[in-house]
């Protein structure tokens, strides 16, 4: 994806630290330090094993500088493209040391990052010729969120609320809470600003019915069969954004899609989805 905004470098920093400190413990990394004599060089490869999509290059590189502030890196694969297998991500000269204190580290983000983008893109790929959009949630990894986020917009996908600051969500608890659904949405209303977008959680056509006649921005068709998320859809039409969610597979996210919903909301794309098998190969 040419048009992926990077991550600034602020907002992962903080990540990359704490994991180079978990690892590095007490002592340092007695292995390498013991077997590679101070002021030797290293060279190596970031190998993909398997095909995929690429999601966190910039995390690894700050792993390998933050232990060696002159490692220098031939990119060949950024965030948003594709690597096949056997194809090589980039390659990583520095110091013996650094590169393989910090292997673990930037291997570990890369491939968990990397693996998210390579899920959102081939469920996005699924959905060709359609207009729906993938969407994430807030099911991400504590401190990673940041992170995952930016690995599903490098996957073709885009983002859900980041937080539960930036946008309203009134889900089935809150509405047991009120009293109604009208009820939750009149008392948000009154507490949040105009700029903020209210969206509320339905299971049934009743519910829904409920939302559109107080006026909502978005509907969340929660755990809806094919015939009632088809009704629901277009009921919806022209009035509000809908959005799908609920144990939707990557086999079964065109069927739901076809519904004409504009929104599939994929939980597990940021909690299961499985690492890209990336290695880092010391060239002699």
């Amino acid at each position: 994806m040419s048009d992926l905004i990077p991550m600034p470098s602020l907002l992962y920093e903080d990540v990359v630290r704490r994991a180079l400190l978990e690892d590095l413990g007490r002592a340092g990394d007695i292995t390498t330090d013991a077997i590679a004599p101070p002021g030797l060089t290293g060279r190596g490869v970031l190998l993909a094993r398997v095909g995929g999509r690429v999601a966190g290059l910039e995390t690894a590189q700050l792993a390998f500088r933050l232990l060696d502030p002159d490692a220098r890196f031939d990119v060949r694969r950024r965030d948003g493209q594709d690597v096949e297998a056997g194809g090589i991500v980039a390659r990583v000269e520095s110091s013996a040391r650094a590169l393989l204190a910090a292997e673990r580290t930037a291997l570990n983000l890369l491939g968990h990052l990397s693996g998210i983008a390579t899920a959102t893109r081939d469920v996005v790929a699924r959905l060709d010729g359609l207009n729906t959009r993938v969407t994430c949630t807030r099911k991400t990894t504590p401190g990673l969120r940041a992170l995952e986020k930016h690995a599903v917009r490098a996957g073709g996908g885009s983002n859900h609320r980041f937080g539960l600051d930036d946008a309203v969500l009134v889900k089935d608890n809150h509405v047991a809470l009120a009293g109604g659904i009208a009820e939750a949405v009149h008392r948000v209303r009154r507490a949040v600003g105009h700029m903020v977008k209210v969206e509320v959680e339905v299971d049934t056509i009743a519910q829904l019915d409920d939302a559109l006649a107080i006026g909502v921005d978005v509907v969340l068709l929660d755990n809806m069969d094919l015939p009632t998320l088809r009704e629901a859809v277009r009921r919806a039409r022209g009035r509000v954004l809908t959005e799908a969610s609920g144990g939707i597979r990557p086999e079964t996210a065109r069927a739901v899609a076809e519904t004409g919903v504009d929104i599939l909301s994929l939980g597990w794309l940021t909690h299961s989805a499985p690492s890209l098998d990336i290695t880092l190969d010391i060239e002699a």
